[in-house]
């Protein structure tokens, strides 16, 4: 097959979109399709262009067996509304003008939200090349803004939610990573056929258990005698992490530190508040490359999956659950629903989010119990290679898209 994939966060730049997609590229690219990625320059979070990016308006590579195509886009830090908005518009309207005939013919379109903006792109796209057009929803937009007050005015949402049914009206098919999110397309009207429900997962060979190396422990911040709990992921206004950094005054002087990892909207807002509180067992790293991610999961004794106490929220999964219990490790979620439903399955502790005390309870729990972890890891390694295999989810997929392809 010929799959053109569009999406506008793609590595070098960090986070969960960006590691699932191009997993899955890779993936597909070994079975022996021709995989083009088309994708703006990397800039998030930072709205930093690269050296070795900046000033282009297009840049032609090859990686893993797949081409990546990249275009002009307003690059812009991950925070404020309105400039992000002009940056995706910048790259709905470049992918189509610079990118349109430099990524060839394709079979078929997967673009992947949020925003609409490159649904958008990917539709003019697949029309031109009389390809199938596959949505896949990551997040449920504009809803996920709503419920966190970011979007208030009822016309602009309710001009959206048409945009948004609409994208889903003019896909082949739909793609979606939970089944909360399946369940409520079809509550509002898009035909169950078309929507499929294929998750996120991990490499499990690439995170699998391994000793922790010292020299990453201290660079953690983490003394021998201490017990590191570790959050690594975006720092945004969705993951709660204010209640995180309150569970960690909570256990100041008991031996267990709290090491953050990563880039967001929130983090000056967290870096205050750890020097408000004058915490001495915190630790605050800005992001790392996703090669340097396994070795700090290996390196960690407590992994951290926290969201915000929002309705929503319940039908979120996030990607770090498989990628922690793909390295073996004991894991505490502050999350409801779908969320804690895979979590307690795979052996991991669930409490209530944005619960400060019942987080540094379930935390101090498992610091003081070594043997417990040990076992929590390996039933959780157990539990993500039998049921969220990345390279099985990938195959999943691709099936799919033949189906499409096929028709």
């Amino acid at each position: 097959m010929r799959i053109l994939l569009v999406c506008h966060y793609f590595p070098p730049e960090i986070g969960a979109p960006q590691a699932r997609l191009s997993e899955l590229a890779r993936y597909w690219a070994d079975a022996g399709d021709d995989v083009t990625v088309l994708t703006g320059m990397p800039n998030h979070p930072t709205g930093v262009v690269p050296d070795d990016y900046r000033g282009k308006i297009r840049a032609d590579e090859r990686a893993d067996g797949y081409r990546v195509l990249r275009t002009w886009l307003y690059a812009t830090p991950n925070e404020g509304f309105v400039k992000k908005t002009l940056g995706h518009l910048s790259f709905m309207a470049s992918s189509v003008v610079l990118g349109g005939r430099r990524t060839g013919e394709a079979d078929v379109v997967v673009v992947s939200s949020p925003t609409f903006f490159s649904i958008a792109s990917a539709w003019a796209l697949a029309r031109a090349k009389g390809a199938r057009l596959v949505v896949e929803v990551r997040d449920l937009w504009p809803a996920i803004f709503v419920e966190l007050g970011v979007l208030t005015n009822a016309q602009i949402i309710a001009a959206l939610e048409r945009l948004e049914l609409a994208a889903y009206d003019s896909a082949d098919a739909v793609v979606v990573v939970s089944e909360g999110f399946r369940q409520d397309l079809i509550r509002r009207g898009v035909p169950a056929a078309k929507v499929r429900t294929i998750r996120n997962g991990a490499d499990v060979e690439r995170f699998r258990p391994a000793p922790a190396d010292p020299e990453v422990r201290q660079r953690l911040g983490v003394r021998p005698d201490e017990v590191a709990v570790l959050y690594v992921g975006a720092h945004g206004i969705s993951h709660g992490l204010s209640s995180v950094v309150d569970a960690a005054a909570k256990l100041e002087g008991e031996g267990v530190r709290f090491v953050f990892v990563g880039e967001g909207a929130t983090k000056k807002d967290l870096e205050r508040q750890v020097a408000e509180l004058a915490l001495s067992n915190v630790t605050m790293l800005p992001g790392v490359p996703r090669d340097e991610v396994p070795g700090l999961l290996h390196a960690a004794d407590i992994c951290l999956v926290p969201l915000r106490d929002v309705p929503l929220f319940s039908t979120f999964i996030p990607s770090k659950i498989f990628e922690y219990f793909a390295a073996g490790k004991a894991v505490v979620g502050a999350v409801r629903g779908e969320p804690a439903e895979i979590l307690r399955e795979g052996g991991a502790t669930v409490v209530d989010p944005e619960d400060p005390a019942a987080l540094a309870e379930a935390v101090r729990d498992l610091a003081h119990d070594p043997d417990r972890r040990v076992r929590m890891g390996e039933e959780a390694e157990r539990y993500v290679r039998a049921q969220f295999d990345r390279k099985a989810l990938a195959a999943d997929y691709r099936r799919l898209l033949e189906e499409l392809v096929s028709r």
